[in-house]
């Protein structure tokens, strides 16, 4: 398997990680990680024991435990991102916005346990919820206005809206510290219970008659704080390209699941508001890990689609079961309608149920749920695929409903060195080609974009693979299917090619002299009588036509099958020619034993390839000696022509002799190999395979 991934371009993204020893920050991350964790039990522990106790207006009644749990979800994103970019600016927002949820959450329920028991520090606690508290609101326009390179928008204008929508942010937690408890009071219609004003809850407060219309504009501010920073995400997103927008996409998926999380809390208990609250929190928190550290997790052009369908099939799930209940209720009146409703739904509906779930599934994640079936479907597909190409679209097809892929590419390499190419769907540029392969033999590949291939578990990733070799049996059955008939074809070809040589040879040089011929005899038939002499010479000159005839129709004979095979055998014929070959500069030897009863094919294909060979060295070699071996190999014939000539240039060409070599063993199943041995010269070696009369290959 190999892997083409795009060269990385350099982004806002790759914040620059300045030189540190690693040992300081290690342990000071691990002592902050281990006190937010003990802080976050505390919170708990104190939240259990402030079950049943009366809670004193002015004072929250909420559990501490979902604040506590939303620290600890921004906290630790906030801890890796900082270990392992330093130099980004959400990892210490997010670390600090953490560890501030997480003492909120302690003040809150610290508060509790001392209006209960009378523990110091009660109006320290409450300081910190009701003064210093709001300020945990700059968190999230932070995160957004930072995200995802870790710096706010540049340029004058960009930089003015940030900073003035921080300020109008801020604006309302800087009134609440200072402003008295009476303000507040009055403004929301409430009256803090003695109890909580005895804790001193009004030290940093400061009077001023004009504190409600301070109040007043702060609290229309507000939204501005939110406004601004919702504005610079988009504009980022729609400006986004290549990587950046893989990261921004994240945040839009989180956004996604942060809205349909609090929908449904809002058709929940009031007791699941907390819990919702804190897994949208957690969410995007690890979105914006992800997208900061490793963007490439998973593909999330797949995953956004796919988390909304997936939520909008289990609120119907939910939404029809609730309308089994109730209409089972309302038509069964007071017969135990809920064991009646409960009995319906386990025998009728939730069969059913189970079905729609697996179709819903089905579309999100595609078939890989169910490898058999899939092994099935593409058999069956391929199966029904006659052509070489419609398999290989089977195969593209088969492989992107099983994982859901935006697209896949097939390629196969064919005998005659032509490559078939079928994509299904886009698979773009950045791809991991897996390997065809038949028997260890390369057949071809199939590209799968990176992006998805990271995405695959290894349970898939086997499934991938049992695809794979399942088609590669399948593409190499059709790729033999396909030479098969161009040999067929070609076959056919030569055949036809042959007969029409033979034709116009015939007609060209035989028949035109046939006929002269005639003539000559029928003109010394005429001179018989009158002339004698002039009879005979235009026989003589007959005759001679006759022997430049029957010279040719031995050449014809020759090109068809040379007469020496049939009437010598193999090993003589080869002699014979190496005699004619021979001379003053070139001694040829043919050495070897009777190969014994062979095919004519393979005859003569052996004898015109060691012809063609010794040919070329007469030409071209420059060699004093050349020796041409005749042997057997189980199932093979085997000839050899080596020479101790010059060598052939290993930057040269292969001209039409040596292609002529191979065609000749090719059109056998053989193999023909041209080398130059270290010793000098050139070798030519053939392996012709041997087939008993009437045996099978």
């Amino acid at each position: 398997m190999t892997e083409t991934l795009p060269r990385a371009r350099a982004t806002d993204a790759d914040v620059p990680r300045p030189p540190s020893s690693p040992w300081p920050r290690e342990v000071g991350l691990a002592l902050v990680a281990l006190v937010a964790l003990a802080v976050t039990v505390a919170v708990v522990v104190l939240d259990v024991r402030a079950v049943g106790r009366p809670v004193p207006a002015g004072a929250s009644g909420e559990p501490g435990w979902p604040i506590a749990a939303s620290g600890l979800a921004l906290l630790v994103p906030g801890l890796v991102i900082v270990r392992g970019r330093p130099g980004h600016r959400l990892g210490p927002v997010l670390l600090v916005g953490g560890l501030a949820w997480v003492v909120d959450a302690l003040a809150g329920a610290w508060l509790l346990e001392a209006l209960a028991t009378g523990v110091p520090l009660g109006g320290l606690a409450f300081t910190v919820i009701a003064r210093w508290g709001a300020f945990l609101l700059l968190t999230l326009p932070l995160v957004l206005l930072l995200f995802p390179d870790g710096r706010l928008p540049r340029g004058r204008v960009g930089r003015s809206a940030t900073v003035g929508s921080l300020l109008a942010t801020a604006l309302l937690p800087a009134c609440l510290v200072v402003v008295p408890s009476e303000v507040l009071d009055a403004r929301f219609g409430e009256t803090t219970s003695p109890e909580v004003r005895a804790l001193g809850i009004d030290t940093l407060s400061v009077p001023w008659s004009g504190w409600p219309v301070v109040l007043d504009v702060a609290y229309a501010f507000l939204p501005l704080g939110l406004v601004v920073p919702l504005v610079v995400v988009v504009v980022r997103f729609r400006r986004a390209t290549g990587v950046r927008r893989l990261q921004m996409r994240w945040l839009v998926w989180a956004a996604i699941v942060d809205a349909l999380v609090m929908l449904t809390s809002r058709v929940l208990p009031a007791w699941a508001t907390a819990p919702a609250l804190c897994l949208a929190i957690g969410v995007t928190a690890a979105a914006v890990l992800v997208a900061v550290t490793r963007y490439r997790l998973a593909e999330i052009d797949r995953l956004l689609p796919a988390t909304v369908l997936t939520a909008l099939l289990a609120l119907g799930v939910v939404a029809v079961d609730l309308v089994v209940l109730l209409v089972a209720g309302s038509v069964l009146g007071d017969r135990d309608p809920v064991f009646v409703a409960v009995a319906v739904v386990a025998i009728a509906y939730t069969p059913l149920r189970a079905r729609l779930w697996r179709l819903a599934r089905r579309l999100v994640r595609g078939t890989r749920d169910d490898p058999e079936g899939t092994v099935a479907a593409l058999a069956d597909r391929l199966e029904s695929a006659s052509a070489p190409d419609a398999q290989l679209a089977a195969l593209a097809r088969s492989v992107v409903d099983a994982f859901r892929l935006p697209g896949v590419r097939v390629e196969v390499d064919r005998a005659d060195g032509a490559r078939a190419v079928v994509e299904h769907g886009r698979a773009g540029d950045d791809v991991v080609e897996l390997p065809l392969r038949y028997r260890d033999e390369p057949v071809g590949r199939v590209a799968v974009p990176a992006t998805a291939f990271a995405a695959l578990s290894r349970r898939d990733q086997r499934l991938l693979a049992d695809l794979l070799r399942q088609a590669a049996a399948a593409a190499r059955a059709g790729a033999l299917g396909a030479s098969l008939q161009q040999a067929r074809e070609q076959l056919v070809t030569a055949r036809e090619e042959e007969r029409r040589r033979l034709r116009n040879d015939l007609h060209d040089s035989v028949g035109p002299g046939l006929g002269a011929v005639t003539l000559r005899i029928e003109t010394a038939r005429a001179l018989a009588g009158v002339d004698p002499a002039a009879a005979d010479a235009a026989l003589g000159r007959a005759t001679d036509d006759v022997a430049e005839l029957l010279t040719e129709v031995r050449r014809l004979v020759h090109d068809l099958r040379p007469p020496a095979l049939d009437e010598l055998g193999l090993l003589a014929a080869l002699r014979e020619r190496a005699r004619a070959l021979s001379g003053e500069h070139l001694d040829v030897t043919v050495h070897g034993d009777d190969p014994g009863e062979l095919g004519a094919a393979v005859e003569v294909a052996a004898f015109r390839i060691v012809s063609e060979a010794l040919t070329n060295v007469v030409r071209h070699a420059g060699a004093t000696r050349a020796r041409v071996d005749v042997g057997r190999e189980p199932g093979a014939l085997v000839v050899s022509v080596a020479d101790d000539g010059r060598g052939i240039d290993p930057d040269r060409a292969a001209g039409v002799g040596s292609h002529s070599l191979r065609e000749r063993a090719a059109e056998l199943g053989g193999t023909t190999t041209v080398t130059c041995p270290p010793a000098g010269g050139t070798e030519v070696r053939a392996v012709l395979p041997v087939r008993p009369p009437g045996g099978a290959p």
